[in-house]
């Protein structure tokens, strides 16, 4: 047997104890690229929810109850418990602001302590 095939056989399981060791990065940089997706997708229900409801309530009688409405109609499930829907009129303008929790991981699950918001503004319709 030459020197060079007793030097390769010493390199046996190199890659797996490489691997093993890297294991624990590789699964924390897949949990926080989720958990900002999870913030991503967060901002962007806050914000459609907010034009929703806004949008809903420039053309309503009852503009408190149609912007609360339209405000929670389209956010999924997991986001429906956290979310607050504000809406208030003045000067010819009103507006949206909805506060969403961000899911820890999971949605539906806890959340963080702080929340995402959304705001959005509309002149209001006059009805002829």
């Amino acid at each position: 047997m030459s020197v060079r095939a007793g030097l390769r056989g010493r390199d046996r399981g190199q890659v797996t104890i490489e691997f093993l060791g890297m294991t624990p990065l590789i699964i924390l940089t897949l949990v926080l690229l989720w958990q900002c997706a999870l913030l991503g997708y967060t901002f962007t229900l806050a914000g459609n929810a907010a034009d929703e409801a806004v949008r809903a309530a420039t053309a309503a009688e009852d503009r408190q109850g149609a912007c609360q409405e339209a405000g929670l109609k389209h956010l999924p499930d997991a986001w429906e418990g956290g979310a607050d829907v504000d809406c208030g009129e003045s000067g010819g303008l009103v507006t949206a602001d909805v506060h969403l929790e961000v899911p820890v991981l999971f949605p539906g699950s806890i959340g963080f302590p702080f929340e995402v918001d959304g705001h959005a503004g509309a002149v209001v319709e006059e009805g002829d």
